[in-house]
C-alpha cells in the first residue's frame, strides 16, 4: 500500500512539472482589460492627488456673502477646494495655530517619541501664559492625555507650551518644528511665532493654510476626534472644568472639530470640521465680526458643502480588483488590489454616471513583488477624468527556473505524503 502511495506522488510530481515549465518556454503573452475604451481627457483635475492646490474652476468667490475677511472651505480627503473667499490674505491666526501644535504633538505620539502616559512638567514659563488656560502650577505634572484634552478642549496656553517644552526642550525650537512642518505642507503664506497664537508682530497665516494643516492632522491623526468632539470634561480629579470653545459641537450634525480663536487684533477665527454620509469638509472662518458671525458662516460654508456635493467611494485601499495570469511565474495567477482608496467628490446626483476603466500592464511576468504596480483603475464622468489609483500585486511571485520549479515541486512532494 505504501509503494502504490509512493507511486501516485512521484506521478503527480512529474505531471506538475510539465505544468509548471511549459509556460516558461511559452511567448510571452499580452493581458489588457478595460470596461471602457473610450478616450479620457487627461487634462482635468485629478481629485485624488496628494497636490493640495487642488482647487474647482468653478469655486464661487462669496457668493454666500460672508461678512468675515477670509474663508474657505474643502473636501477632506482629497483637498480640493468648494469655496473660498481671500483665502491666501495673511492674517493673524489667534489661537487657531494650535492646530499645527497638536499635530505635532500627534505625530510625536504616532511616532513613539512620546506616549499619552508620560508626566509633563509645567515650567514657570508655561505657567506665565495669559489668555485661556487651566492655570497650570509649576509643582505639577499632567499627561500628555490630560494635556491633549485641555488644549483642544478649553484652548490651554500653558498646557500647549508645557508640551511644547516637553517635545522640543524649548518653545523655540518647537516654533522652528512648527513653521519646518508648515513649509513641508505647502503653507506658503504662513509665519509661525509661537505655538499659542497669541498675538505677536509677523505670526501671521491664510484660511487656505489653515485648511491644509488642518486636513494634515484630521487626515492622518483622525483619533484627535476623540478630543475635539468633548462637549465637557474635567480635570484634576473634577476640580477643574472643561467647556468646549466651539460651540458647532454640540449644535451642527457631524461636528468632528476643530479649533477656535480670538484675540482683540485676530477678530474672531475658526477650523470647523464634519462627516455626514462619508463626506468630510472643513470651513476656516478668519476675522469675522464676532463670535456669532463666525460660527453663522462656518455653519453656512458646511451646508453648502453638504447641499451641493457628495463622496463617492468604490473600492477601498487593498480590496480585490481582479485576479491577472502572470507568465513565467512560479504561480500561474495573483490577485490584484487596489494601492489607495479609490473614490471621487461629485456634485448630487451623479454618482450613478461615473465609469470605471480597469488598464492593466501589457505583459505581466514575474519575478513580480508584493506591491508592484501592475495597471490603474480610472474613473470619469463624460469622458473627463475625475481620479486615477493604482493597481498592485498582493503578493510577490518569483520567476520560474530550475531552482525554483524543484523547491516548489519539493514542497507540492511534502504535502502530499503528509497526506
Amino acid at each position: 500500500m505504501q509503494k502504490l502511495k509512493l507511486c501516485i506522488s512521484i506521478l503527480l510530481v512529474m505531471i506538475l512539472s510539465f505544468s509548471l515549465l511549459v509556460p516558461s518556454l511559452a511567448e510571452d503573452s499580452i493581458y489588457v482589460w478595460s470596461t471602457n475604451s473610450k478616450e479620457i481627457d487627461e487634462n482635468i483635475i485629478n481629485v485624488n492627488s496628494s497636490d493640495n492646490n487642488l482647487q474647482d474652476d468653478n469655486a464661487p468667490s462669496n457668493s454666500l456673502n460672508l461678512e468675515s475677511g477670509s474663508a474657505i472651505l474643502i473636501e477632506q480627503s482629497t483637498g480640493q477646494i468648494l469655496y473660498e473667499h481671500n483665502m491666501h490674505e495673511k492674517l493673524r491666526p489667534a489661537s487657531v495655530t494650535k492646530v499645527m501644535s497638536i499635530l505635532l504633538i500627534m505625530e510625536a505620539i504616532d511616532s513613539g517619541k512620546i506616549s499619552l502616559t508620560d508626566n509633563v512638567p509645567c515650567s514657570e514659563n508655561a505657567a506665565s501664559m495669559g489668555g485661556s488656560q487651566i492655570w497650570l502650577d509649576p509643582r505639577e505634572t499632567l499627561t500628555v492625555d490630560e494635556m491633549l484634552k485641555a488644549i483642544c478642549v478649553a484652548s490651554a496656553n500653558d498646557c500647549v507650551v508645557a508640551m511644547s517644552e516637553y517635545i522640543a526642550g524649548s518653545e523655540e525650537a518647537f516654533v522652528q518644528m512648527m513653521n519646518d512642518k508648515a513649509k513641508e505642507l505647502g503653507m506658503n503664506d504662513t509665519t509661525f511665532k509661537n505655538c499659542h497664537g497669541l498675538d505677536e508682530d509677523g505670526h501671521v497665516t491664510s484660511s487656505y493654510d489653515i485648511s491644509l494643516m488642518s486636513r494634515e492632522l484630521l487626515k492622518n491623526h483622525p483619533d484627535i476626534t476623540k478630543y475635539t468632539t468633548i462637549w465637557t470634561d474635567s480635570l484634576r480629579d473634577g476640580k477643574s472644568q472643561l467647556a468646549n470653545t466651539n460651540k458647532l459641537i454640540r449644535t451642527y450634525k457631524g461636528a468632528t472639530g476643530l479649533k477656535t480663536g480670538s484675540t482683540s487684533l485676530a477678530l474672531y477665527n475658526l477650523s470647523a470640521s464634519a462627516t455626514r454620509d462619508d463626506l468630510s469638509l472643513i470651513a476656516v472662518i478668519m476675522k469675522a465680526p464676532s463670535t456669532k458671525v463666525r460660527f453663522a458662516e462656518a455653519q453656512k460654508l458646511l451646508d453648502y458643502g453638504f447641499n451641493t456635493y457628495s463622496f463617492k467611494q468604490f473600492a477601498k485601499k487593498q480590496e480585490v480588483a481582479q485576479t491577472v495570469t502572470v507568465n513565467k511565474g512560479v504561480k500561474r495567477a495573483i490577485e490584484i488590489v487596489f494601492e489607495e482608496d479609490a473614490g471621487v467628490l461629485l456634485e448630487k446626483g451623479k454618482d450613478k454616471q461615473v465609469e470605471q476603466t480597469i488598464t492593466l500592464d501589457d505583459n505581466i511576468k514575474a519575478p513580480i513583488t508584493a506591491g508592484q504596480k501592475v495597471g490603474e483603475a480610472t474613473y470619469s464622468l463624460d469622458g473627463k477624468l475625475l481620479t486615477t489609483v493604482n493597481l498592485v500585486a498582493k503578493e510577490s511571485v518569483e520567476k520560474i527556473n530550475l531552482f525554483t520549479m524543484t523547491k516548489e515541486i519539493v514542497y507540492k512532494w511534502i504535502d502530499l505524503l503528509r497526506t
